[in-house]
């Protein structure tokens, strides 16, 4: 299954005026790059976060956010969340941050 094109549309929307992000297409899906850096992207249906290890353990307690695992091995220091859970472009908005936020963390590439 491809991944969803009409999230890719909503995400450029929010970020077209965020410095330093590059898109990428990886793993059958879409990343994002801040200066260098995966910091979220799309995989199928699902909204994908880098959040760090210490944050993806809270935010996995919420609803419509589940371990990033797509090879049968959970990822840590990533999400993933359903469409439910990025609804509003606020949400999404939101996840957007935190994964940006988590790369500017990490040194330039």
């Amino acid at each position: 299954m491809p991944y969803n094109v009409e999230i890719e549309k909503r995400i450029d929307k929010i970020i077209s005026s965020w410095p330093y992000l590059q898109k990428r297409k990886m793993f059958g899906g879409i990343c994002y790059l801040f200066k260098g850096n995966m910091c979220f992207g799309i995989y199928k249906d699902y909204l994908i976060v880098r959040t760090g290890p210490d944050l993806s353990i809270t935010l996995l307690k919420e609803k419509y956010v589940v371990p990033m695992d797509i090879t049968g091995k959970a990822m840590k220091g990533w999400v993933m969340v359903q469409e439910q859970g990025f609804s509003s472009s606020i949400k999404l908005s939101n996840w957007l941050q935190i994964g940006k936020e988590y790369a500017a963390s990490l040194p330039p590439k």
